[in-house]
């Protein structure tokens, strides 16, 4: 009797669900049932979600991270690095949405804790841990031009991806560039690294355009995703044209095809003549080093056929090295009757680069990066519509060939 008793009490501490004991046990199994249905009464209703969810990697830097609840309000929401390093964040005016305040760092795991009441004041918690994606896993394009600058008509909108882009069509579908003055607007491909966008024409003037990036989370390659998400504007200021004639040895500048100045130049020389075609502005410099030996021009030791340390109000035209600059160092008497360089335009200056009379001082201050250079009789090649920005140089029909959507 004494073991048949102590079973008995075995099989009634260990119970959970109803028997024929229930009778013998004076009903501890219903009690317990009571017990949890309270207990579950007495839980918060607020529902807290926290995304990237828990165990996430490969998340976004940018607007992934977030803490909403529904049935309630949030009352405390932290976000710490691994290491402990507190995030800032902002809740909304509603106390229902959280957010971090800036974007977050790549390959970085990332700690969340939320808490939050319903409208009886009970309290629910919830809690994540995510990792963003990493640099290896990741991809970004380096845009030109800035945010908020004024630009040339000739300025085309140019992207350089630091990765490389197979899945070109998806990438492309998250770029899209736009201008007041309804110009289509359509990119083309150099390679899987450069995609640039521009109108059939030059932009109209005084218009502004606006270039919208919506990478995030793009897959660009295999395991390579896109992690910005950007609204660049730019302003397309006067319709500033210049065109040199390697034969008549003038430049002549225009405005809206109107010519408002003439200036005598020195083109490239017959052994080392100036591309022809149209070129557009990249780089301005008050004062720049140019060496022979960086484009191949050297002597027979190997050094730089000329090293200028402080060539005057050069502007860039091609990534190859061809300028437009003042030159102090030739005879003033070659501007306008002889071609004498190495392939650049040359303008008369003087050294120092400040004397506001001279030819080359005027064009430096008179243009803007985006302005478009056209050469025209030198007798050598068009220049190469990737060697800098120079996609003007190729048809619309090869423009829009080279579109992967």
């Amino acid at each position: 009797m004494a073991a048949s008793a102590l079973l008995g009490g075995v099989l009634v501490l260990s119970a959970c669900s109803g028997s024929d004991s229930d009778a013998a046990d004076g009903g501890g199994s219903s009690s317990q049932a009571q017990a949890d249905e309270a207990a579950a009464k007495k839980s918060s209703e607020a529902q807290i979600k926290i995304t990237p969810a828990d165990g996430s990697d490969n998340a976004s830097i940018n607007n992934s991270a977030a803490v909403t609840v529904s049935k309630g309000t949030l009352t405390t929401v932290t976000m710490t690095t691994s290491d402990g390093t507190a995030v800032e964040g902002a809740l909304s005016a509603d106390k229902t949405s959280w957010k971090p305040n800036a974007q977050l760092e790549r390959s970085t795991t990332y700690k969340v804790a939320a808490e939050a009441k319903d409208s009886s004041g009970l309290v629910a918690h919830e809690n994540a841990s995510f990792t963003t994606v990493s640099p290896d896993n990741s991809f970004i394009g380096n845009f030109t031009p800035e945010n908020g600058s004024t630009v040339g008509v000739g300025m085309p909108v140019s992207i350089n991806f630091n990765k490389e882009i197979t899945n070109k069509a998806a990438v492309q579908k998250g770029v899209t560039v736009t201008s007041t003055s309804g110009q289509e607007v359509v990119c083309h491909w150099f390679s899987t690294q450069r995609m640039d966008c521009r109108p059939e024409d030059y932009w109209k003037e005084n218009s502004t355009v606006t270039l919208k990036l919506a990478l995030d989370g793009v897959e660009g390659a295999d395991g390579v995703i896109g992690v910005q998400q950007k609204t660049v504007t730019f302003k397309v200021g006067r319709n500033q044209v210049s065109y040199v004639d390697a034969k008549t040895k003038q430049m002549k500048v225009t405005h809206n095809g109107a010519v408002i100045k003439t200036i005598p130049i020195s083109a490239g020389s017959p052994d080392n003549k100036t591309y022809e075609g149209q070129m557009v502005m990249s780089e301005k410099f008050k004062e720049t080093r140019m060496n022979g030996a960086t484009v191949g021009f050297t002597d027979d030791d190997g050094k730089g056929e000329y090293d200028i340390k402080d060539v005057p109000h050069a502007i860039r035209l091609t990534n190859s090295g061809t300028f437009v600059h003042g030159n102090y160092w030739g005879a003033k008497s070659i501007f306008g009757s002889v071609n004498t360089s190495h392939g650049c335009v040359g303008l008369s200056d003087t050294k120092g680069a400040n004397d506001s009379g001279t030819a080359g001082y005027w064009f430096y201050t008179n243009s803007i990066v985006g302005d478009v250079v056209v050469v025209k009789n030198t007798g050598d090649k068009t220049v190469s519509p990737d060697n800098g920005l120079n996609g003007w140089n190729m048809d619309w029909a090869q423009w829009k060939a080279g579109s992967a959507v």
